[in-house]
C-alpha cells in the first residue's frame, strides 16, 4: 500500500508575527517630525501655537515632579504597608474611615497627579473606596504646601487660606460620604483592585515594578491632559476675565469651568488666582477649590487609573460638590 501522508502539506506554528510596539511608533513619528521640520517651523512662529505650547510644557514640568513622587509613594504603600497595617490605622466603619483619611493628606504633600497613583495603590490594600477617593481629593488641595503657597499669593488676606482648606476638605469628606452611600464597586475597574505581591526580587521588586506600572499608566494620560489644557487655554481671552467683575454668580460659574479647563497645579493655581485682582474673593476661592478636584488632566489620570465609567460619574459629582462647598466655605469665611 502506497501512503500519501508524505504529500499532505505541514503547518508551522513557530512563526512569529512581528508586533508594533511603542518603540516603533516613536520612531515613525521621529521620522516624520525631522522631515517635516520646515512646515513645523513655520506653524510654531503663531502666537497661539506659541502659547499653547508653553502652556503644555509648563503643565507637564509642574505635574511631572509630583507625579514622579507620588508613583513612588504608591510603590512604598505597596511593597512594605500590608493591607492588615492600613486596616489597623483607619476606623473599621466606612463612614468613619473618609474623614480620617481626608485629614491625612495635611502630613502627605503632593499635587492631583500625585494624589491618583497613591489613592488606586490604596483601593488595592484593601482601603475602602470611599476613604481612598476622600484621600485622593483632600492630599492635593490641603497640604501644607499647597497652604502655605495660598498664604504668599495672598499675604492680605489670611482669609483665603483657611477657606480654601475647610472649602477642600469639606470637598473630600462629602465626597466620600456620597460615594459610600451611593457608589458602586463595579464603577472602579477591577485592575485597580488588585494588589502588588511580592515576586522573586522581593519588596524592592514589588516597589521598582509597581512604580513603573504607574507611571507609565498615568505619564500618558497626564500628557493627553496637558495637551487638552493647553488647547483650552488659547480660547479664553483674557478681556472676559475683566467683565466678569460685577457679575458674582456668573464669575463663579466661569471660574468653577476655567478651573477644569486649565488644569494648573495645585501648588501654583493660588498665584493664578490672585492674579485675577478685578474679581471678588469668592470667585477666586472656588477657582482654587475646584481645580485640585476636577480638572482635565485629572479627570484623564482618574480614566486611566479607575477606568472611564468612574471618571464619567465622579468628576461631575466632583464638580458640583466643590462649588458648592467652596461657595459655603467663603460666605462663612470671607
Amino acid at each position: 500500500m502506497i501512503t500519501r501522508a508524505a504529500s499532505i502539506p505541514t503547518v508551522t506554528t513557530g512563526a512569529r508575527v512581528p508586533r508594533t510596539t511603542s518603540l516603533h511608533v516613536f520612531c515613525v513619528v521621529l521620522v516624520v517630525a525631522v522631515a517635516a521640520r520646515p512646515l513645523l517651523a513655520g506653524a510654531a512662529a503663531a502666537p497661539g501655537l506659541r502659547t499653547a505650547a508653553t502652556v503644555f510644557v509648563a503643565v507637564c514640568l509642574q505635574a511631572l515632579p509630583f507625579l514622579v513622587g507620588g508613583v513612588l509613594l504608591s510603590g512604598l504603600i505597596a511593597a512594605f504597608v500590608s493591607p492588615a497595617a492600613l486596616r489597623r490605622v483607619l476606623p473599621r466603619s466606612p463612614v468613619a474611615a473618609v474623614p480620617v483619611a481626608a485629614a491625612a493628606g495635611l502630613v502627605l504633600p503632593g499635587c492631583e497627579c500625585a494624589s491618583v497613583p497613591v489613592a488606586r495603590r490604596l483601593i488595592g490594600q484593601g482601603v475602602p473606596d470611599a476613604a481612598a477617593l476622600a484621600f485622593l481629593l483632600a492630599a492635593p488641595a490641603v497640604n501644607p504646601v499647597v497652604l502655605v503657597a495660598t498664604a504668599v499669593a495672598f499675604p492680605g488676606e489670611p482669609r483665603m487660606v483657611l477657606a480654601r482648606f475647610l472649602g477642600s476638605l469639606a470637598t473630600a469628606c462629602a465626597m466620600g460620604l456620597l460615594w459610600q452611600r451611593a457608589g458602586r464597586a463595579e464603577w472602579i475597574a477591577g485592575r485597580a483592585r488588585r494588589p502588588a505581591t511580592a515576586g522573586p526580587g522581593g519588596r524592592w521588586a514589588v516597589l521598582a515594578e509597581t512604580a513603573r506600572h504607574d507611571l507609565v499608566s498615568a505619564g500618558g494620560f497626564l500628557v493627553l491632559g496637558a495637551l487638552a489644557a493647553a488647547t483650552l487655554s488659547v480660547l479664553v481671552p483674557p478681556a472676559w476675565v475683566e467683565a466678569l467683575a460685577g457679575r458674582l454668580l456668573l464669575a463663579v460659574v466661569v471660574m468653577a469651568v476655567l478651573a477644569v479647563a486649565l488644569a494648573l497645579c495645585s501648588e501654583a493655581d493660588a498665584f493664578v488666582a490672585a492674579s485675577l485682582t478685578a474679581l471678588p474673593l469668592l470667585p477666586r476661592l472656588v477657582f482654587l477649590v475646584v481645580g485640585p478636584a476636577v480638572d482635565v488632566k485629572l479627570v484623564a489620570l482618574q480614566a486611566g487609573a479607575f477606568g472611564p465609567a468612574f471618571a464619567a460619574r465622579f468628576a461631575p459629582a466632583a464638580f458640583v460638590v466643590a462649588v458648592l462647598s467652596a461657595c459655603a466655605a467663603g460666605w462663612a469665611v470671607l
